[in-house]
């Protein structure tokens, strides 16, 4: 059975349907963040916010392009000299400055929502903190996806939305989803949509649950895109934001049940900034030097499909974190794993 929810606020209808799927989400969720909250509670909790932090920041970034490594996002909080492109590191900093101020912004407001944006897209856009002033679609290589409303409409729009998000009996935590959506929808800035959408549905969310500032929902996103952008197109599509739901809430509750567990059991001798957490790349590195110690840089770059230079990154990442360790010479040498990674 599923519920068609159009409640109405100032004539704004976020049209969506809430399934039987849905609704047992919302109930485990709840049930399971006290769990998450009493694992935030442990000796290790300190690094573990950090952890998360740091997953967070790189995940959200990772998706719209950022190439830095999760060690390098460490490196530039602790500010350590990084060298990257400067609009990533600028990206890294724009957002190390927004979760700085996490817990002072308001998410049922639209002037915070500007002032947010305003920071994480200082000196990349000079829009920064301003809602779009002309036209914007959504490509894929195949074309245009989604044209977003008339650039005259996006005031309008976002203060709808705020007004339902803020005054809806509907729970917090579909709320969350359905705004996210609505907001990608909408389409509501040039640039920085994407993780501006995700930090929002955070911030909605740390509001239902404190424990969700330290939940890197964003990471298991990062972890799949291709579900991610496939559930906005499919509620496009549908003209409801009901598959967009149930990913996120099906997302949310995986996060949950992956990060209430045991306390982190990082080797002494790993870095402290991001103990043996690894992103997306680094374990893929990590699983073909598993299949092929022999491997080199350029066939892992052909293999995973990024830049030799990013793999050479990568390399020197997971050997910094002592994960993995060159042995012979560099011509017939081979690479040799110290120990595996696990989740969090």
């Amino acid at each position: 059975m599923t519920v068609k929810k159009t409640k109405t606020y100032n004539g704004y209808k976020p049209p969506f349907t809430l399934s039987a799927k849905a609704v047992g989400l919302v109930a485990d969720i709840a049930a399971q963040m006290e769990r998450f909250a009493i694992r935030m509670e442990q000796s290790d909790a300190l690094r573990l916010r950090k952890v998360n932090r740091i997953k967070t920041i790189h995940s959200s970034l990772a998706i719209e392009g950022n190439h830095l490594l999760e060690s390098e996002v460490a490196d530039i909080l602790d500010g350590k000299t990084v060298v990257a492109p400067i609009r990533e590191i600028q990206e890294v900093k724009n957002a190390i400055r927004v979760y700085d101020e996490f817990e002072k912004l308001d998410p049922f407001s639209m002037d915070d929502l500007l002032r947010a944006h305003g920071l994480m897209m200082s000196a990349l856009t000079d829009d920064a903190g301003h809602f779009r002033r002309g036209g914007v679609g959504v490509y894929s290589e195949s074309g245009l996806v989604h044209m977003a409303p008339p650039a005259d409409r996006v005031h309008g729009l976002m203060s709808d939305l705020f007004g339902w998000l803020k005054n809806a009996d509907d729970h917090l935590l579909v709320r969350s989803c359905v705004f996210h959506y609505e907001f990608e929808f909408i389409h509501p800035f040039i640039d920085g949509n994407g993780r501006m959408g995700r930090l929002w549905q955070s911030l909605i969310l740390s509001r239902w649950h404190p424990a969700f500032a330290h939940l890197p929902v964003e990471n298991m996103v990062y972890s799949n895109q291709q579900a991610y952008y496939d559930a906005i197109a499919q509620s496009t599509k549908q003209g409801d934001c009901g598959p967009f739901i149930d990913f996120m809430l099906e997302e949310i509750h995986k996060s949950v049940l992956q990060h209430k567990g045991e306390p982190l059991n990082a080797p002494a001798n790993v870095g402290a900034n991001v103990g043996v957490n690894v992103g997306a790349n680094e374990r893929k590195v990590l699983d073909w030097i598993g299949r092929n110690n022999h491997i080199t840089a350029k066939q892992l770059a052909e293999t995973i499909n990024i830049s030799q230079r990013q793999v050479e990154r990568i390399l020197s990442s997971l050997t910094k974190k002592q994960l993995i360790i060159r042995e012979g010479a560099d011509k017939n040498g081979y690479w040799r794993i110290i120990e595996k990674p696990r989740d969090l």
